[in-house]
């Protein structure tokens, strides 16, 4: 990932709502935000991430609005230990109005109050003395960025000394994320997108994953990068790491896993300051490069050379099976790989390999699969360019689909992840025995269900009948055994959900706004290799005769085994 904001890549912009806005930085293009304004893209290019901008005010001068960092110190420079105290209480700790009503209601033990109750007040539209119209005017003359706008609407509430400092905070910070021109640029990674997506787009798109659920896929699938650039044999390729992965996310799942991997961003360079003259002759409109950097440029280095045929990388891959002519991985498009037409630079071309189902259970059914017709050497002398060209380019489509799905019918894979809206009992059929040993077996869905029918199915009980069947030899699916149940070890079930609480003395309970949805829960288990035939324990097992030393003769020695 990249340590700052660069031309052409994509951003999360965090607005003062709490929003996400994910948007492109195009060099001299302008980004609206909305009622919070606009500003140019080339005034965060070369920016480091994680930085609040506010937008100043318009001048006379100047079409665009400029941008204002904001520090961390002014950002939290209204919060001090004095906030929190309970205002109202006299020095004597009196806790009693005027007219003799409680003002308080929470006391401790020592009797001293801790907070003031708001039962009596009535916060209605008629305690904010400006109108709607007022407000909207306020908003066009545009002054401190809205902190000017927000400080007049505290001025005119004729109830704020009623409220509580907690009611007051909460109040002020309302405002804030109404009219404050403020935003936070942040780096677009898996869990960064998938809020995005459950938030502002359709949660339906990634099966309502949220980003805990996506934590607790790549933890018990044991993703880790495992790259390698020297072949190995048969034994040792298993160390390489391989993954086999069944996604209808559009593409999140396998991006949370290629980010484990180490194949998720494209690669960068390490001349900073000549990546950053880049972005400023692009900026510029400069055409002569080469004139205007200071030093020469360096090449790429060698551990991120690039690799220009598709789907070539033999360890550290991911295999996606998918139904379609080509797999949906749309979200890619926001790090930098598109599957229609690939980066040729990005680590996905070279590690990321797209099978379906015909191809892996029926591959002599499927047309790419099939060699096309050879043309003798001779013969393609005297074709024309283009003809020869088109059937050079269908040899190459042809070696490279076969050198995939051989080597997925193959097996090894280290790791199984599925997150699909099919039944996970007909996957596993297929997918289960391509497995090596000790690989982890991890399948998502909203619901649990399914995840318990495949529990089930995997279940203690039916591994025993399984295996102490009478005749031997149990022709499977059936209904009894609609999967080999001694090919997965220790079926579990897990879910998670982190909740955000309101943490105040007496008033502690999760926050009532929390967004639903499906609960989503996640099926996990081991591949084992079943040994061949009936294991039986034997051995010499030789009883011996205890003697009780109190009844025995002086004389006698007790028994060896006593």
């Amino acid at each position: 990932m990249d340590d700052f904001i660069r031309a052409h890549a994509y951003v999360a912009i965090r607005l003062p709502s709490d929003a996400l806005k994910l948007v492109q930085i195009v060099p001299n293009t302008t980004i609206s935000l909305g009622k919070y304004g606009a500003f140019q893209t080339n005034h965060i290019l070369g920016r480091p991430y994680y930085l609040t901008f506010e937008i100043l005010d318009r001048v006379e001068a100047i079409e665009l609005s400029s941008l204002r960092v904001i520090s961390a110190a002014e950002s939290y420079s209204h919060v001090n230990d004095d906030d929190y105290a309970s205002p109202g209480q006299d020095e004597a700790g009196d806790a009693r109005t005027e007219g003799g009503s409680v003002e308080y209601e929470i006391l401790s033990h020592e009797g001293k109050v801790l907070m003031r109750t708001n039962r009596d007040i009535i916060d209605d539209s008629g305690s904010q003395k400006l109108t709607m119209s007022e407000i909207e005017a306020l908003k066009r003359e545009e002054t401190g960025s809205g902190r000017d706008l927000i400080a007049k609407i505290l001025e005119s509430h004729t109830a704020l000394d009623q409220k509580t400092t907690f009611g007051l905070e909460k109040y002020t910070l309302r405002k804030a994320k109404k009219y404050l021109r403020r935003f936070t640029v942040l780096p677009v990674d898996p869990p960064q997108l998938l809020n995005w997506v459950l938030n502002e787009k359709e949660p339906g798109k990634v099966m309502e994953m949220r980003d805990e659920l996506l934590a607790l896929i790549s933890s018990w699938s044991n993703v880790h990068y495992g790259a390698t650039t020297e072949k190995k044999t048969r034994d040792e390729e298993a160390f390489g790491g391989k993954w086999l992965v069944v996604d209808e996310t559009g593409g999140m799942l396998v991006a949370a896993i290629a980010e484990r991997m180490g194949v998720l961003y494209p690669p960068q360079e390490n001349d900073t300051g000549n990546q950053c003259a880049r972005t400023q002759l692009e900026v510029n409109g400069a055409t002569d490069q080469s004139a205007a950097l200071d030093g020469p440029i360096k090449p790429v280095p060698h551990s991120i050379e690039i690799q220009t045929t598709s789907m070539s990388a033999e360890t550290n891959t991911i295999t996606i099976i998918h139904h379609n002519t080509q797999p949906n991985l749309s979200l890619l498009t926001y790090f930098d790989f598109d599957p229609t037409s690939p980066n040729l630079s990005h680590p996905l071309h070279t590690h990321l390999k797209a099978v379906s189902w015909l191809q892996l259970l029926s591959p002599n059914e499927d047309s790419g699969y099939t060699e096309p017709d050879f043309i003798a050497e001779e013969t393609l002398q005297t074709l024309k360019s283009g003809k020869k060209g088109n059937y050079y380019r269908k040899r190459r489509r042809w070696e490279r689909v076969k050198a995939v799905v051989d080597a997925t019918r193959a097996g090894g894979f280290d790791g199984l992840v599925v997150a699909s809206a099919m039944d996970p009992a007909t996957i596993l059929h297929h997918t289960v025995p391509l497995l090596r040993g000790g690989a982890q077996v991890v399948v998502y869905s909203p619901s649990i269900e399914p995840l318990a029918e495949l529990a089930d199915c995997y279940s203690t009980a039916r591994r025993t009948a399984f295996q102490t069947d009478p005749s031997g030899s149990i022709d499977f699916p059936n209904e009894d055994f609609p999967l080999n149940p001694t090919l997965l070890l220790s079926p579990a079930i897990y879910t998670a959900r982190c909740k955000a609480w309101q943490v105040l003395p007496g008033r502690t309970h999760p926050l009532m706004t929390g967004k639903g949805g499906a609960e989503g829960y996640v099926f996990t288990a081991t591949r084992v290799l079943p040994a061949e035939g009936k294991v039986e324990a034997r051995g010499l097992n030789k009883r011996r005769k205890l003697v009780d030393v109190s009844s025995a003769s002086p004389g006698s020695q007790p028994a060896s085994g006593a």
